[in-house]
């Protein structure tokens, strides 16, 4: 039996595979849109079973080429940039194409594992998976809202398992072709080792310099999380995939800053002390931003804990130290 993996040489979607050849998994379909080349390196390390394009992936669902053959199929491909505005793009890419691999799914009574989105929430200050906490600020977080929402009138009908995990900020290996869209622990990183210093936001949204909070959360809990919900096949619906925890921007930008010393032999800073060296810098928050800045978000984990789930999150000052030291050739 084969598993396939949407999004494969993506972030989320290579460290999957990854994590399913750790367990000895290697009939893996990798699908995914290599238009952007250099993202084969995520998977330079892995092994799979064949590789298809996602056009020519739904070609060969609909030609029935892998009835009565999956075993599990995790679909992480999508556009995730959230200031994407061609919302005809955005729609057919990630809403239309889960649409499919879900009919193909219920059809086969095959488990579904896909990426929702804290994007879904918007600017509310509840983030727990019901509709009077989802008030997306952009195309993107509705494209996952309107998939969410189907599923959502879909799953008392189902007979296998359907799991939407909506990540938050999601950090960590095999996301450098991301450009803007990496997280900001490898902007900062890279900030730092280039400039020696790391640029934050101005406060915003009622918070100080850099106090905006996000829940941040590392990719290696994001595959664990996944990997749970692969060995209990019985369970299904919609859950946050978060710390449940929120840090600032500052504590990110700490982190980093002392992961790049550490690679340097020079000893840690607190935050006090790298705002008066000028290490961290305050620019002022981008117009185009306004109105659709997620400025705090937590994960509710309430749902997650009742599936079962009991596993804990790192911290942004273990996840975050430990990515950043990788990333200096400190650990490998």
């Amino acid at each position: 039996m084969t598993y396939i993996v949407t999004g494969a040489a993506g972030f989320i979607g290579a460290n999957l595979v990854k994590a399913l050849n750790v367990r000895g998994i290697t009939r893996i379909i990798a699908v995914d849109d290599l238009t952007q080349g250099d993202r084969f390196t995520n998977l330079v390390d892995c092994q799979i079973d064949d590789y298809l394009d996602k056009d020519e992936f739904i070609a060969a669902l609909e030609k029935g080429l892998f009835n009565n053959s999956v075993t599990a199929l995790l679909h992480h491909g999508a556009c995730s940039d959230t200031t994407e505005s061609n919302g005809r793009y955005m729609m057919q890419n990630n809403y239309r194409y889960s649409r499919r691999l879900l009919d193909f799914c219920v059809a086969q009574k095959t488990p579904l594992i896909y990426a929702s989105s804290a994007a879904t929430y918007g600017d509310l200050t509840g983030f727990r998976e019901v509709p009077d906490c989802e008030k997306p600020l952009n195309v993107y977080g509705y494209s996952k809202l309107l998939f969410d929402q189907f599923v959502r009138r879909m799953l008392p009908h189902i007979h296998s398992q359907v799991v939407g995990l909506r990540y938050f900020n999601v950090y960590g290996p095999r996301e450098q072709h991301k450009g803007r869209m990496a997280s900001v622990a490898f902007h900062f990183f890279n900030q730092y080792r280039a400039q020696g210093k790391v640029r934050l936001f101005e406060g915003s949204g009622g918070f100080g310099n850099g106090e905006q909070q996000r829940d941040f959360v590392s990719v290696e809990d994001v595959v664990k999380v996944n990997t749970y919900f692969l060995d209990n096949p019985l369970k299904s619906g919609i859950y946050n995939c978060g710390t449940g925890a929120a840090q600032s921007f500052n504590d990110v930008a700490v982190a980093a800053i002392n992961a790049c010393r550490k690679a340097r032999g020079e000893g840690e800073l607190a935050l006090a002390a790298m705002q008066a060296q000028g290490l961290i810098e305050y620019i002022a928050f981008p117009a185009d931003l306004k109105g659709k800045y997620q400025s705090y978000t937590q994960a509710d984990l309430a749902n997650l804990r009742a599936a079962g789930y009991t596993g804990a999150f790192l911290s942004v000052e273990q996840g975050v130290t430990q990515y950043c030291e990788e990333l200096a050739g400190l650990t490998r």
